[in-house]
C-alpha cells in the first residue's frame, strides 16, 4: 500500500463528513426559512400601505409606513386597543392561576394519595385527553348559556380552576412520581398532613412543572381564538385574537394593514413570556434527567 492511499483515505472521510454537514445546514435554513417566512411576511406587511398587502408578491416594503400601527393603537369599533389587550391579560393570567392551582392539588391526589378508584379516576381524566373540544361544544354551550354566563369570561376561566386540563393534570402527576417517598415520610414524622406535605415540602420542587404548565396555559389562553369567540358577544369584551377580525369585512373596505400591525403587536406579549420563563423550563427538562 503507497503512502499517497493511505493519507487520502483520511482526506476522502473528511471531504464526507464535510459534504453531511454543508447538506445538513442546508436542509435546516430551508425548513427554517418555510416555517419562518409566514411571521417575516406578517411583520414586513405591517409596514406596508393596506392595499399593498393583498397581491403584492413583494416581501419587502416598497413604501414604508406607521400607519398601520397608529390605526391598530387608536382601537376599533368604539373600543381601545388596550382594552383588548386588557381582555387577553384577564384570560391568559386567570388560565395560569386556575391551571396552577387545580392541576397541582390534582396531581398531588393522584400520586400520593391512595383512594377506591384512583386508577379508574385517572384513566378516566387521560381519556378526556382522547376527546375532541368540539364534540363538548354544544353541551358546554348549553350548560354556561342555562346559569347565564355567556358574555363573560367565567365560561373561559372557570373550567381552569376545575382541573379540567387533563395535560397539565398529567405533567404534574408524572413529575409527582419521580420524587421519592422518603420525602412524605420524613414530613409526617414531623407531624405534616397532607396540605403540610404538598405545600411546604412538595410544591417547592415541583418548581419546574409548575413553570412548564404557566408557559403552556399562557399561551394557549393568549392565542385561543374558538372559546372567545363561541362565549364572548360585545366587542368591548373581546381579546386580541377575535379583536383581529373585526378588521376583515366582506361588505365593505378591509383595513389589513391594521389588522397585521395587531397581530405583531399581540405576538409581542407572549414573545416576553417565553424569553423570559424560558431558562425555567430548560432547567425542569435538566432536572427530570438527572433524576432517577
Amino acid at each position: 500500500m503507497t503512502t499517497a492511499t493511505v493519507t487520502s483515505a483520511p482526506v476522502r472521510s473528511a471531504r464526507r463528513r464535510r459534504g453531511r454537514s454543508v447538506g445538513f445546514h442546508v436542509l435546516v435554513i430551508a425548513v427554517a426559512v418555510v416555517i419562518l417566512y409566514p411571521g417575516v411576511w406578517m411583520v414586513m406587511s405591517s409596514f406596508k400601505p393596506s392595499g399593498d398587502i393583498v397581491g403584492n408578491v413583494n416581501l419587502w416594503p416598497e413604501t414604508w409606513t406607521l400607519e398601520n400601527y397608529v390605526s391598530a393603537l387608536g382601537g376599533i369599533g368604539g373600543v381601545s386597543f388596550w382594552t383588548f389587550v386588557l381582555n387577553s391579560l384577564i384570560l391568559a393570567v386567570g388560565s395560569v392561576v386556575g391551571v396552577v392551582l387545580s392541576a397541582s392539588v390534582s396531581a398531588y391526589a393522584f400520586a400520593r394519595i391512595s383512594f377506591p378508584g384512583r386508577g379508574v379516576f385517572f384513566a378516566i381524566m387521560i381519556g378526556t385527553m382522547l376527546l375532541p373540544f368540539h364534540v363538548v361544544i354544544i353541551p358546554q354551550y348549553i350548560l354556561f348559556n342555562s346559569l347565564g354566563m355567556v358574555n363573560t369570561f367565567l365560561p373561559l376561566l372557570a373550567p381552569k380552576f376545575l382541573a379540567t386540563e387533563a395535560f397539565f393534570v398529567f405533567l404534574m402527576v408524572q413529575f409527582l412520581r419521580g420524587l421519592p417517598r422518603e420525602l412524605d415520610e420524613a414530613a409526617r414524622i414531623d407531624g405534616c398532613g397532607h396540605w403540610g406535605i404538598f405545600r411546604r415540602v412538595l410544591l417547592p420542587l415541583m418548581r419546574p412543572a409548575v413553570i412548564t404548565s404557566s408557559i403552556f396555559a399562557f399561551i394557549w389562553s393568549w392565542n385561543d381564538f374558538l372559546g372567545p369567540l363561541l362565549y364572548l358577544k360585545r366587542p368591548d369584551t373581546y381579546p386580541l385574537p377575535i379583536a383581529l377580525r373585526l378588521y376583515v369585512d366582506q361588505t365593505s373596505v378591509s383595513d389589513y394593514g391594521a389588522q397585521m400591525a395587531m397581530a405583531v403587536l399581540a405576538l409581542v406579549p407572549v414573545l416576553l413570556f417565553f424569553v423570559v420563563f424560558q431558562r425555567y423550563l430548560v432547567d425542569g427538562v435538566a432536572t427530570q434527567g438527572l433524576k432517577g
